[in-house]
Protein backbone atom coordinates (compact mmCIF):
# COMPACT_ATOMS: atom_id res chain seq x y z
CA UNK A 1 0.00 0.00 0.00
CA UNK A 2 1.14 3.46 -0.60
CA UNK A 3 1.79 5.42 2.11
CA UNK A 4 1.13 8.57 0.39
CA UNK A 5 -1.20 7.55 -2.06
CA UNK A 6 -4.25 6.76 0.60
CA UNK A 7 -4.10 10.13 2.00
CA UNK A 8 -6.99 12.39 1.07
CA UNK A 9 -6.75 15.81 -0.29
CA UNK A 10 -8.62 18.01 1.43
CA UNK A 11 -9.91 21.35 -0.64
CA UNK A 12 -10.19 24.09 1.24
CA UNK A 13 -12.78 26.78 1.16
CA UNK A 14 -12.95 28.64 -2.16
CA UNK A 15 -11.65 25.42 -4.45
CA UNK A 16 -13.46 23.60 -6.36
CA UNK A 17 -12.70 20.69 -7.97
CA UNK A 18 -14.14 18.86 -11.27
CA UNK A 19 -13.63 15.23 -13.25
CA UNK A 20 -14.31 15.53 -17.03
CA UNK A 21 -13.91 12.13 -18.17
CA UNK A 22 -9.89 11.56 -17.98
CA UNK A 23 -8.95 15.09 -16.74
CA UNK A 24 -9.06 16.86 -13.21
CA UNK A 25 -9.87 20.51 -12.88
CA UNK A 26 -8.88 22.43 -9.90
CA UNK A 27 -10.63 25.91 -9.59
CA UNK A 28 -8.94 28.59 -6.54
CA UNK A 29 -8.95 32.03 -6.10
CA UNK A 30 -5.15 32.03 -7.74
CA UNK A 31 -6.58 30.61 -10.88
CA UNK A 32 -7.13 27.41 -12.66
CA UNK A 33 -5.07 23.93 -12.81
CA UNK A 34 -5.53 20.84 -15.45
CA UNK A 35 -4.09 17.70 -15.05
CA UNK A 36 -4.66 14.86 -17.71
CA UNK A 37 -5.07 11.21 -15.26
CA UNK A 38 -3.81 8.25 -16.20
CA UNK A 39 -6.16 5.01 -17.02
CA UNK A 40 -4.75 3.15 -14.26
CA UNK A 41 -5.35 5.98 -11.89
CA UNK A 42 -9.04 7.15 -10.57
CA UNK A 43 -10.22 10.27 -8.64
CA UNK A 44 -12.52 10.26 -6.78
CA UNK A 45 -14.62 13.04 -4.45
CA UNK A 46 -16.88 13.13 -1.91
CA UNK A 47 -18.17 16.17 -0.50
CA UNK A 48 -15.05 18.26 -0.27
CA UNK A 49 -12.20 15.54 -0.03
CA UNK A 50 -10.17 13.83 -2.85
CA UNK A 51 -9.18 10.51 -2.77
CA UNK A 52 -7.12 8.79 -5.69
CA UNK A 53 -7.23 5.17 -6.04
CA UNK A 54 -5.68 2.51 -8.55
CA UNK A 55 -6.92 -0.62 -10.09
CA UNK A 56 -4.22 -2.97 -8.81
CA UNK A 57 -2.28 -1.55 -5.92
CA UNK A 58 0.10 -5.15 -5.67
CA UNK A 59 1.42 -3.75 -8.75
CA UNK A 60 4.72 -1.91 -8.26
CA UNK A 61 4.08 0.94 -11.55
CA UNK A 62 0.39 1.54 -10.24
CA UNK A 63 1.53 1.94 -6.91
CA UNK A 64 4.01 4.30 -7.41
CA UNK A 65 1.60 6.26 -9.77
CA UNK A 66 -0.98 6.11 -6.60
CA UNK A 67 1.65 8.48 -4.50
CA UNK A 68 2.72 10.55 -7.16
CA UNK A 69 -0.58 11.64 -8.62
CA UNK A 70 -1.76 12.34 -4.78
CA UNK A 71 1.22 14.40 -4.42
CA UNK A 72 0.33 16.33 -7.81
CA UNK A 73 -3.31 17.01 -7.17
CA UNK A 74 -2.14 18.06 -3.24
CA UNK A 75 0.43 20.42 -5.23
CA UNK A 76 -2.14 21.56 -7.51
CA UNK A 77 -4.65 22.51 -4.39
CA UNK A 78 -1.38 24.13 -2.61
CA UNK A 79 -1.10 26.33 -6.16
CA UNK A 80 -4.85 27.87 -6.29
CA UNK A 81 -4.96 28.57 -2.94
CA UNK A 82 -1.34 30.28 -2.01
CA UNK A 83 0.82 29.68 -5.33
CA UNK A 84 4.58 29.11 -5.33
CA UNK A 85 7.52 31.29 -5.58
CA UNK A 86 11.43 30.45 -6.19
CA UNK A 87 14.16 32.83 -5.94
CA UNK A 88 17.54 33.12 -8.12
CA UNK A 89 20.51 35.13 -6.93
CA UNK A 90 22.96 36.51 -9.28
CA UNK A 91 26.49 36.77 -8.09
CA UNK A 92 29.20 38.46 -10.07
CA UNK A 93 30.40 41.70 -10.29
CA UNK A 94 28.99 43.63 -13.47
CA UNK A 95 26.01 40.69 -13.46
CA UNK A 96 22.10 41.84 -13.69
CA UNK A 97 18.85 41.44 -14.90
CA UNK A 98 15.90 43.61 -16.57
CA UNK A 99 12.01 42.98 -17.47
CA UNK A 100 11.45 44.01 -20.87
CA UNK A 101 7.78 42.81 -21.25
CA UNK A 102 7.69 39.27 -21.34
CA UNK A 103 11.51 39.17 -21.43
CA UNK A 104 13.86 38.78 -18.67
CA UNK A 105 17.22 39.97 -20.09
CA UNK A 106 20.57 38.51 -18.22
CA UNK A 107 24.22 40.38 -18.05
CA UNK A 108 25.86 37.35 -16.61
CA UNK A 109 29.15 37.88 -17.82
CA UNK A 110 28.67 37.23 -21.81
CA UNK A 111 29.89 39.34 -24.58
CA UNK A 112 26.25 39.75 -24.97
CA UNK A 113 23.10 40.17 -23.06
CA UNK A 114 21.36 37.18 -22.66
CA UNK A 115 17.25 37.25 -23.54
CA UNK A 116 15.09 34.84 -21.60
CA UNK A 117 11.79 34.61 -22.91
CA UNK A 118 9.12 34.06 -19.26
CA UNK A 119 6.52 31.30 -20.19
CA UNK A 120 2.81 32.08 -19.78
CA UNK A 121 1.67 31.85 -16.23
CA UNK A 122 4.61 32.97 -14.65
CA UNK A 123 5.66 36.00 -12.75
CA UNK A 124 8.72 37.95 -12.56
CA UNK A 125 10.10 40.86 -10.21
CA UNK A 126 13.78 41.94 -10.41
CA UNK A 127 14.79 43.60 -7.26
CA UNK A 128 18.91 44.35 -7.27
CA UNK A 129 20.49 40.84 -7.74
CA UNK A 130 17.35 38.78 -6.55
CA UNK A 131 14.85 37.79 -9.45
CA UNK A 132 11.68 35.75 -7.78
CA UNK A 133 9.65 33.94 -9.71
CA UNK A 134 5.85 33.01 -8.59
CA UNK A 135 3.44 31.42 -9.82
CA UNK A 136 0.22 28.51 -9.75
CA UNK A 137 2.01 25.40 -10.82
CA UNK A 138 4.60 24.30 -9.05
CA UNK A 139 6.19 22.47 -11.78
CA UNK A 140 6.06 25.25 -14.09
CA UNK A 141 7.74 27.80 -11.60
CA UNK A 142 10.94 25.18 -10.69
CA UNK A 143 11.54 24.86 -14.72
CA UNK A 144 11.57 28.08 -15.35
CA UNK A 145 14.12 28.35 -12.42
CA UNK A 146 16.40 25.50 -13.55
CA UNK A 147 16.34 27.44 -17.05
CA UNK A 148 17.08 30.62 -15.99
CA UNK A 149 20.18 29.34 -13.65
CA UNK A 150 21.17 27.12 -16.59
CA UNK A 151 21.95 30.26 -18.69
CA UNK A 152 24.81 30.97 -15.96
CA UNK A 153 25.62 28.07 -13.55
CA UNK A 154 27.41 29.21 -10.17
CA UNK A 155 31.10 27.85 -10.37
CA UNK A 156 33.39 26.74 -7.53
CA UNK A 157 36.09 28.38 -7.84
CA UNK A 158 34.88 31.94 -7.44
CA UNK A 159 31.09 31.08 -6.60
CA UNK A 160 30.42 33.38 -9.84
CA UNK A 161 26.93 32.80 -11.56
CA UNK A 162 23.45 32.14 -10.63
CA UNK A 163 22.54 30.36 -8.21
CA UNK A 164 19.20 29.67 -5.80
CA UNK A 165 18.92 31.86 -2.64
CA UNK A 166 19.09 29.15 -0.55
CA UNK A 167 21.93 26.86 -2.39
CA UNK A 168 25.40 26.79 -0.74
CA UNK A 169 28.49 26.45 -3.52
CA UNK A 170 31.03 24.32 -2.27
CA UNK A 171 34.38 26.42 -2.97
CA UNK A 172 37.22 24.23 -4.50
CA UNK A 173 41.21 25.88 -3.76
CA UNK A 174 42.64 27.12 -6.94
CA UNK A 175 45.75 26.51 -8.37
CA UNK A 176 47.82 28.59 -6.47
CA UNK A 177 46.74 26.66 -3.11
CA UNK A 178 46.63 23.35 -4.54
CA UNK A 179 50.61 23.96 -4.93
CA UNK A 180 51.78 25.37 -2.07
CA UNK A 181 50.62 22.63 0.27
CA UNK A 182 52.02 19.97 -2.10
CA UNK A 183 56.05 20.46 -0.42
Amino acid sequence: MSRIGKQPIILPEGVEAELKEDTLIIKGPKGVLERKLLPEVKVKQKDNVLTVEVDNPKDRKQRALWGLFQRLISNMVKGVVSGYEKKLELVGIGYGAKLQGKKLILKVGFSHPVEFEIPQGIEVKVEKNIITLQGIDKQLVGETAAQIRRIRPPEPYKGKGIKYVDEVIRRKAGKKAATTGAK
